[in-house]
């Protein structure tokens, strides 16, 4: 690999680790510069809206009904092509879930996040984010 290739895969996975930082910080304005302004995100496969970042925003925003979340992110798979890219991260994210009797529950989801990707002049965006939900735990 050469230097570039290199930048980018790092770049690629650093998006990625920001995009579920935001999300788990609850800093939903730190979602504006991962997407590109006409980016697809596709919450579909856990019952969200596949729209632009506007609407997606209140989903994701809906996490806050649970008392603590944390995505782990395992292997990225990158595809790199010019100024374009697909990018596959491997998630589980558990979140607690507290009932008005202050009992906790562990919930679980897991699945993938599909990245298509595109250089610009402020660095690598995502021009499409697919959220494939794959399995449940708790729920």
């Amino acid at each position: 690999m050469d230097h570039q290739e290199l930048s980018d895969r790092y770049e690629i996975a650093d998006l990625i680790t920001r995009y579920t930082r935001a999300i788990d910080t609850s800093r939903w304005d730190d979602l504006d510069a991962l997407f590109t302004e006409d980016a697809v995100l596709d919450y579909s496969s856990v019952g969200g809206p596949a729209g632009d970042l506007a609407e997606a925003k209140p989903f994701i925003a809906n996490l806050a009904g649970f008392e603590r979340w944390q995505h782990l992110v395992g292997q990225v798979a990158i595809e790199l092509d010019g100024d374009r890219a697909r990018a596959t991260a491997y998630f589980t994210n558990p979140m607690v879930a507290r009932a008005p009797d202050g009992t906790e529950t562990l919930l679980e989801v897991g699945g993938y996040y599909h990245h298509d990707l595109v250089r610009t002049p402020d660095g690598w965006r995502s021009a499409k984010l697919v959220d494939e939900n794959v399995w449940t735990k708790g729920f």
